[in-house]
């Protein structure tokens, strides 16, 4: 068996359209773990977002990890431990604060305990964030946020707000930031030095596996960088069209089990 490591992206390839895991997905996962391979839920999402799955696949438990907040966080399942931990700085936070509130748009950071926005007009996909990863709301002031480590921050705002906002978000952010769009309503910014492709590497390195040896399955744009570096790319049907032209294979949509139908064919086959 060639693969010894596989990194699954969670919406829009993971779960379904209505955020269940299918039985044959749950089987499958199983399937994998008895054969040795590491089943490492790559995410967006902060851990608190993550945990129900972890319970529910059984990836909860010792010699387990997970990475978090597109890479900003890697760590053990079981027993928490920190791998990797990639997290802005204050200054960095109040720069992508300043940025936002000169875009006009929503905008949130993250910790791994909670969502801390400084907009007194909360907005409605901070509340969707909240609901979706299970975390609670802050309001604070940028001045009583010193004391944070954000992993993250988000601008979020309606698809044709934010479009129009990031197409005058600087240059010179993109240098200094790693920032990926992850839904039409959110764009995530993160430490230059993190994605989920550096913490795939970086966990592969740890367990003693070549890239050779990992696969990674992704749907959408802020999974381009863990496919990049894995030698074994998978992009969902429902992916986007500019993934699937750097997949090694296309497997089925989310609605359709895709996740099984990689492991099943091109990693316990």
């Amino acid at each position: 068996m060639s693969i010894k490591l596989v990194a699954v992206d969670i919406d829009g390839t993971l779960i379904t359209s209505d955020r269940q895991i299918t039985p044959q997905v749950f089987e499958a996962v199983q399937e994998a773990k008895a054969a040795g391979v590491k089943i490492v839920i790559t995410t967006g999402r902060p851990i608190a977002g993550v945990q129900s799955l972890l319970e529910e696949l059984q990836l909860n438990e010792p010699d387990n990890y997970v990475i978090t907040f597109n890479g900003g966080l890697v760590q053990d399942t079981s027993s928490g431990e920190e791998l990797l931990k990639e997290v802005l700085s204050y200054d960095e936070y109040l720069d992508i604060e300043v940025l936002a509130n000169k875009l006009g748009i929503h905008s949130h950071a993250i910790t791994k305990d909670g969502i801390y926005t400084s907009n007194r007009d909360i907005g409605k996909y901070t509340v969707h964030e909240s609901t979706l990863v299970n975390m609670p709301i802050f309001y604070r002031t940028p001045r009583e946020l010193s004391d944070k480590e954000f992993v993250k921050a988000m601008y979020i705002d309606e698809p044709e707000i934010l479009d129009q906002a990031i197409a005058k978000i600087p240059e010179e952010f993109y240098e200094r930031f790693t920032i990926v769009k992850s839904r039409p309503f959110y764009l995530e910014i993160l430490r230059k030095t993190a994605s989920k492709g550096e913490a795939v590497k970086h966990l592969a390195e740890t367990l003693g596996y070549t890239l050779d040896e990992t696969m990674a399955i992704g749907d959408e744009e802020n999974d381009r960088a863990m496919l990049e570096v894995v030698g074994h790319p998978v992009v969902m049907e429902n992916g986007t069209s500019a993934l699937k032209e750097i997949a090694r294979h296309i497997t089925k949509s989310n609605d359709e089990s895709g996740v099984a139908h990689a492991i099943r064919k091109w990693v316990l086959n």
